[in-house]
């Protein structure tokens, strides 16, 4: 029989808490537990703009868009332990929402 704690034992396979990722603080905590994300391993089978537009409706109001880049953000981290780190900040996936460069132009023109 597959109870919520077995549930979650299994899919706790990574040993990483969602607190340890990068931009995850007590507001996003509250949200992942509202949304019923226990762990990193439920995080990473998570599709991003489904978890906003699950937020948007269990709160009854439309979240920033920094919400959305902040759930992409700490799924690509739940996905890939290794993600470079510029990728672990939300305001990269804002930059990409938004079609803007995400990558640090170095060097000189010409």
């Amino acid at each position: 029989m597959t109870t919520p704690s077995n549930r979650s034992r299994r899919a706790g396979s990574d040993p990483r808490a969602l607190a340890d990722l990068d931009g995850i603080g007590p507001a996003m905590l509250a949200d992942f537990r509202r949304l019923e994300v226990p762990d990193v391993a439920t995080l990473a089978r998570q599709e991003p703009h489904a978890l906003y537009d699950r937020l948007c409706r269990l709160t009854g109001v439309r979240q920033d868009p920094c919400v959305l880049d902040t759930f992409c953000c700490a799924v690509a981290q739940a996905r890939d332990p290794g993600l470079p780190a510029a990728q672990r900040k939300w305001w990269w996936w804002s930059r990409r929402r938004k079609g803007e460069p995400t990558g640090r132009r170095r060097g000189r023109a010409g």
